[in-house]
């Protein structure tokens, strides 16, 4: 049901591309405007281990180690390759996977998440964070935010031709110029938003499923949203989806609407009730 909506989300955004497209450019506007946002996150996505791991200071976990050994019990449950294993220095409890396939997963944990979750907590967590390896949730992400970043250039597009005139060979109304340059970037977001929601939903369940117990995973959501929110940290807005919890608190309901990630009482509740059945 989840890839169902992934793919129905994605649709709408394959729509508001090509529409937004061939109102301004034609076919090679948008081609032009996908090759312009694809080649930043291909970067990304290609080094996004390397990029991200740099980013947080993140330090490899040694073979011998607790949290390594678990990893591995639970990647060989999964029948995924074993993905590297690092640690990042910070006293928020949080974790994310990164990499741009399986073969070459990583999986962080910060000092934090360590401190405040027993063995069965910490299972859920990893398990959660192979679900995203295993769904491809990086190559997702990346594609969801070419096509945000793509619509994002065309309306930058409509903004200047609304002050400058458009094509000569049509009539755009300025009005509705703006208003595509104003409101096509929001609904970009809002569905990049809402797949990003939904994959973590998908791998809740995931992790629920390798983990053993449903409840596992929410103990540790539930001790997460608490240590998030004694606990700060500094974090790259552009990389808050990678985290299990999103690093920033907020409780704004208009602010949820532009969450990478589902409420945490929703994701709970969800997996206590798989627990249940």
């Amino acid at each position: 049901m989840k890839t169902i909506k992934t793919f129905l989300l994605m649709s709408v955004m394959t729509f508001i591309l090509m529409a937004i497209g061939n109102a301004l450019g034609g076919r090679q506007g948008t081609i032009i405007a996908l090759l312009f946002a694809g080649v930043g996150n291909f970067i990304s996505y290609w080094y996004s281990d390397k990029l991200v791991l740099k980013m947080y200071k993140a330090t490899p976990v040694s073979a011998n180690s607790d949290v390594y050994k678990l990893v591995q019990g639970l990647t060989k449950r999964a029948n995924l390759p074993m993905p590297k294993v690092y640690r990042i220095n910070s006293s928020q409890p949080n974790a994310f996977a990164t990499g741009r396939n399986p073969e070459n997963a990583a999986v962080a944990v910060t000092t934090g998440l360590l401190n405040i979750l027993d063995d069965n907590e910490l299972s859920g967590v990893i398990a959660h964070e192979l679900g995203h390896v295993k769904h491809r949730d990086i190559l997702i992400g990346t594609v969801a935010a070419t096509f945000a970043g793509a619509i994002a250039f065309l309306a930058n597009m409509a903004k200047w031709a609304a002050i400058f005139g458009g094509r000569d060979d049509d009539r755009e109304n300025p009005i509705a110029l703006i208003g595509v340059a104003i409101f096509a970037p929001i609904a970009a977001m809002l569905v990049q938003m809402a797949i990003s929601r939904t994959r973590e939903y998908k791998a809740d369940e995931y992790g629920a499923k390798i983990s053993g117990n449903p409840l596992f995973l929410a103990r540790a959501l539930r001790k997460l949203e608490i240590g998030v929110s004694t606990n700060p940290m500094k974090v790259n807005p552009a990389t808050e989806n990678m985290f299990i919890i999103s690093p920033f608190s907020s409780k704004d309901k208009m602010a949820k609407l532009f969450s990478t990630h589902p409420a945490t009482t929703d994701r709970i509740a969800r997996l206590e009730e798989m627990s249940r059945n």
